[in-house]
């Protein structure tokens, strides 16, 4: 699967500018860079949530299940917001319950999910997204609001749907540590710049000086997990 290069300007000012990228199918690209270096741009246009400027971008040939950001709740129970992206057939319940019970949501199925915490909120958009199959998922800092113990119980359900589906996973992460644990390959932005784009390997041999300088400074601060917030 290719993208298209193209390029995306705010108010005259270009903050993102790509090349064709080939993404392979079964693969976890984890997409790194520091704030404003244009991630979020990116998964949106390939969600087609925003238009790029130049650039007819490939991800509309086939089905792409986008994470914002900010996880939100649909006014209805749990276990009806997970059924809201499925197929409403026989064995969409059971498949929305397992769900529920691999991110420990279990006892909150029925309750009114606008009341539920950031961290659980969080675990439940991302168990509705994972109701349908899709050919590639768009996941933009989908751990932030969860504890270390539900953010790789999240990490593990990622990448059991991947290997279930074979599709292709695209995720914004501010944290180095979870780009080791989950990432084949590896997408590093720098000032809205392709800079690094390879595999997982670079993330301990960094191969540009920008990668290496971001490398250093994420793992050197106290806070590393989340050093670019």
């Amino acid at each position: 699967m290719k993208t298209s290069s193209f390029t995306k300007s705010y108010n005259g000012n270009t903050v993102l500018s790509l090349p064709e990228l080939e993404l392979r199918p079964g693969t976890i690209y984890a997409i790194l860079g520091a704030n404003g270096a244009g991630k979020s741009t990116m998964l949106r246009i390939l969600g087609g949530l925003e238009k790029a400027d130049r650039g007819n971008v490939a991800l509309k040939e086939v089905s792409a299940g986008f994470l914002p950001q900010k996880p939100f709740a649909l006014y209805m129970s749990t276990l009806r917001n997970l059924l809201a992206n499925s197929d409403r057939d026989e064995k969409a319940e059971a498949k929305a319950r397992k769900l529920i019970q691999t991110m420990r949501l279990d006892g909150l199925e029925d309750q009114n999910a606008k009341s539920l915490s950031g961290g659980e909120t969080a675990r439940m958009a991302l168990c509705r997204l994972l109701m349908r199959d899709y050919e590639v998922l768009l996941l933009d800092e989908p751990t932030t609001a969860m504890d270390m113990e539900s953010t790789l119980l999240a990490e593990e359900t990622v990448r059991s749907y991947r290997d279930r589906t074979g599709c292709t996973v695209l995720m914004i992460t501010h944290s180095v540590a979870q780009a080791k644990r989950l990432a084949d390959e590896v997408i590093f932005l720098d000032h809205g710049q392709l800079d690094t784009f390879g595999p997982s390997d670079y993330l301990e041999h960094p191969d540009t000086p920008a990668f290496r300088k971001f490398l250093d400074f994420a793992q050197g601060t106290s806070s590393g997990e989340s050093a670019f917030e």
